[in-house]
């Protein structure tokens, strides 16, 4: 799942060497990944209105629940 979104937001970005995702289980056995670009691609990756950030999330969702887990995509700045 880590691969699978780090896959989409460097094909989003200008900067795809500044794209990293640290990956985290937390207290209710979900999956956290936070997602850091750099501060001149955020833009590109959030999206107009937080489409692009809200499709990212539907999508992880999807993959996780194919594998029987629980996932959430944070976007840090």
């Amino acid at each position: 799942m880590k691969e699978f979104i780090e896959y989409i937001a460097k094909q989003l970005v200008d900067n795809p060497d500044s794209v990293v995702i640290d990956e985290k289980v937390d207290e209710d056995k979900r999956l956290l990944l936070s997602l850091r670009v750099s501060q001149s691609d955020i833009g590109k990756v959030i999206g107009k209105q937080g489409r692009t950030a809200a499709a990212m999330r539907v999508l992880l969702t999807a993959v996780a629940a194919k594998h029987g887990k629980r996932a959430v995509l944070e976007i840090l700045d």
